[in-house]
């Protein structure tokens, strides 16, 4: 009877570092990205991306013609946040940094990377202070997350009560006033008056700027209220109307 075969494991740290060279890195690359407002050049590995993530899968599925491809245009995502999505991609790691994991959990929600959302999402909840929750907050209500929402605004009733001693309406107003409400789709925007009808923490007229947006189906009613897009909004299909600039 023949032995049954036996599963060895090398060494895990230079199979990670020699991967993590390949980041960014043109020696073989098959794929060029051009990424973020700033238009960075970031090379890749077609293979690679399309084995680790459906959404790349499906974006580079379609084989390079002849000569040099055109690059991959990914105007949302910037450098940095794209670069950690490398990062994770090659190595199945990565380096979050307080001021841009915000958008790495953008990226990582934007293409379906379920344990790097996870990952983004377990780093802010530990990072969470006075200067993180209010962007922490308009990405939960964004893209649904209601176990960050639920921390984000115990975070602003525990600090007004505990801290400042006063309303959490008045506390909260800094943080409400960035929430770029004119990105939510009409119904989300419904539920979101009617709940604020039974517990009062948006003003009003802030919620009559975003419905005009949608009325007007134009951004012009949105350029002096804080309801542009951040770098990184996963683009939903009732923007296209709205024609926000980017902040």
């Amino acid at each position: 009877m023949e032995t049954p075969g036996l599963v060895v494991h090398g060494e895990a740290e230079p199979f990670s570092t020699a991967l993590r060279s390949l980041i960014n890195n043109p020696l073989y690359s098959d794929v060029r990205f051009v990424v973020g407002q700033e238009r960075q050049e970031v090379f890749a590995h077609r293979c690679l991306l399309a084995c680790r993530c459906n959404f790349f899968q499906r974006l580079l599925s379609s084989e390079p013609g002849p000569g040099v491809p055109s690059p991959v245009v990914l105007s949302t995502v910037p450098a940095e946040a794209f670069l950690v999505v490398l990062e994770f991609l090659y190595t199945n790691s990565a380096k979050l940094q307080r001021h841009s994991v915000l958008e790495v959990l953008t990226a990582a929600v934007e293409y379906g990377l379920e344990e790097l959302r996870e990952l983004c999402l377990e780093f802010v909840v530990k990072a969470l202070d006075v200067e993180l929750v209010c962007e922490a907050l308009q990405v939960a209500v964004t893209f649904g997350l209601g176990q960050l929402q639920e921390r984000c605004v115990a975070f602003i009733e525990a600090h007004s009560q505990a801290v400042l001693e006063r309303p959490v309406a008045e506390v909260a107003a800094p943080v409400v006033r960035e929430l770029r409400l004119a990105l939510l789709a009409p119904a989300e925007l419904s539920a979101l008056e009617e709940q604020n009808r039974r517990e009062p923490l948006i003003p009003v007229e802030q919620i009559v700027e975003a419905w005009k947006c949608h009325a007007l189906r134009r951004g012009d009613a949105a350029r002096g209220t804080p309801c542009r897009r951040r770098r990184g909004t996963l683009p939903r299909e009732h923007h296209r109307f709205l024609d926000l600039p980017f902040k």
